[in-house]
């Protein structure tokens, strides 16, 4: 079972806490001994010292015949007090004090300067041997130092720091569960507020703290994610509602003449129109499904294009080729202006070839009889610019920001006849965008629209290879 974040912390932030105090504890519990030891070894070496001395200045004055007499005289003010024994090279004592003989502190003749710890009887003692020479011959030298108090005072510092320890690590804990539990409190609030939200209501926000810290960008994050995640969700609907709404409308109106058909025998020629008008609406309705099957691979990333090096003048002049048939038809005075130089780019022809037939087809279907289109194609600033101008009837200033959103269309009065169902320029839009290129449009009811369209050109060495 997973434990909950501020519990984890929690855990850390003790685990680390006691980490520290126990290695903080131990170093102050051995360094205080040491302080302690070293110390008490300075004192007994000071006092060896002076045995030292007063033991050259007898031997020098009387021999060492007078040692045993003069250490019963001068043992407590100058020879080391009661905690010292002295003994010869032969190990006869020449002085032991009576404390020491209780003691049964042993002779370490082996010893040349050791320090040494030793239990006498119940007290613990620090013994200094130390050998010394003097008038010829060689004397062992021990004092000693009852340590039983320090070592109490040791103690109750160990007790001190093992009760102290856990009840700071516990108090920490509670302290550290505190802060975890304030601090994560905003994200708490960020989670109930993001199960409030559903598809009911992607308007609504979290809030953000202003503290300029982590928890102030994550709920700027997030919102920056629900905010797409709306814009996506109300395209989609949007998207589901205009495609019913347009597929509905080529199906009433088959299914109206079907019945009509029926209703009563008809000629031969009657039967033919009625095919005849249900097989126009049945190829608008195709085109339909197809323009609305290319959005949905767009919107899923399916769809993908093949990027290679391409001529843009052969193409634009296929479209306005196709473009010209559809101003004939329509007695539209059609013209380009595209050099026989070639504009390499690097692109996808088959998809390149769609934007200026759309672009194209709607400068055409919105031009009145008489009107003008024209078409052409330059290099500037290491773009290739194509532009299709008409003479048609305009795009009102409040429109051209939505031209190219699906299923938009600036004049509402167009019928399905003549003004299209407003997907083509949401397909050129794609296009334009995949090529890293831009699209523009400049345009005033009455007095027709610009579109033009920007492609980066391909690179020089590579331009150069590709003219040859």
């Amino acid at each position: 079972m997973t434990l909950p974040i501020r519990l984890r912390l929690t855990a850390w932030y003790f685990a680390i806490l006691a980490l520290i105090l126990s290695v903080f504890g131990l170093g102050a519990y051995f360094e205080m001994r040491h302080s302690i030891h070293r110390t008490i070894d300075e004192e007994l070496q000071l006092r060896a010292d002076g045995v030292r001395q007063f033991i050259e200045r007898t031997v020098q004055s009387g021999g060492k015949a007078a040692l045993p007499e003069e250490f019963q005289k001068h043992s407590e003010p100058r020879a080391g007090g009661a905690l010292l024994q002295v003994s010869d090279e032969q190990g006869r004592w020449l002085y032991r004090s009576a404390v020491m003989t209780n003691y049964k502190v042993p002779r370490m003749a082996d010893a040349r300067a050791n320090i040494s710890n030793v239990m006498g009887g119940d007290v613990p003692l620090r013994v200094l041997s130390q050998r010394i020479s003097a008038g010829g011959r060689l004397y062992l030298v021990q004092v000693a130092f009852e340590m039983d108090d320090f070592y109490e005072a040791l103690h109750r510092f160990a007790v001190l720091l093992l009760v102290s320890i856990p009840l700071l690590l516990v108090c920490a804990a509670a302290g550290g569960y505190w802060i975890s539990s304030r601090a994560l409190a905003p994200v708490d609030q960020i989670t109930l507020t993001a199960r409030s939200i559903s598809a009911q209501n992607l308007s609504s926000r979290l809030a953000v703290p202003k503290t300029g810290d982590e928890l102030q960008r994550l709920s700027e994050t997030l919102n920056g994610m629900l905010e797409r995640l709306e814009n996506a969700f109300r395209r989609i609907t949007q998207f589901t509602a205009d495609a019913s709404h347009e597929l509905r409308t080529p199906v009433a109106v088959m299914r109206t003449r079907a019945e009509l058909s029926l209703r009563k025998p008809r000629t031969s020629e009657e039967y033919q129109d009625t095919i005849l008008q249900m097989h126009a609406e049945l190829e608008k309705t195709s085109d339909l499904i197809e323009q609305l099957m290319f959005l949905a691979r767009t919107d899923c990333g399916v769809e993908s294009l093949e990027f290679t090096a391409t001529n843009l003048g052969s193409i634009l002049r296929e479209a306005c080729h196709q473009g010209n048939a559809l101003a004939e038809a329509k007695q539209v005075a059609f013209h380009e202006q595209i050099s026989e130089k070639p504009v390499w780019i690097q692109g996808d022809a088959v998809s390149l070839h769609r934007l200026f037939l759309i672009l194209i087809d709607n400068a055409v279907k919105y031009t009145a009889a008489n009107g003008r289109v024209e078409v052409s194609l330059r290099e500037s600033d290491g773009y290739a610019v194509a532009e299709v101008r008409d003479t048609g009837i305009g795009i009102a200033a409040g429109d051209l920001t939505n031209v190219f959103e699906r299923f938009y269309r600036a004049d509402k009065a167009r019928t399905r006849e003549s003004g299209g169902v407003g997907l083509g320029l949401s397909i050129g839009h794609w296009i334009v965008e995949t090529h890293a290129g831009k699209i523009e449009v400049e345009s005033s009811p009455g007095r027709g629209s610009t579109f033009r369209v920007r492609l980066p050109l391909a690179r020089g060495k590579e331009s150069e290879e590709l003219s040859v």
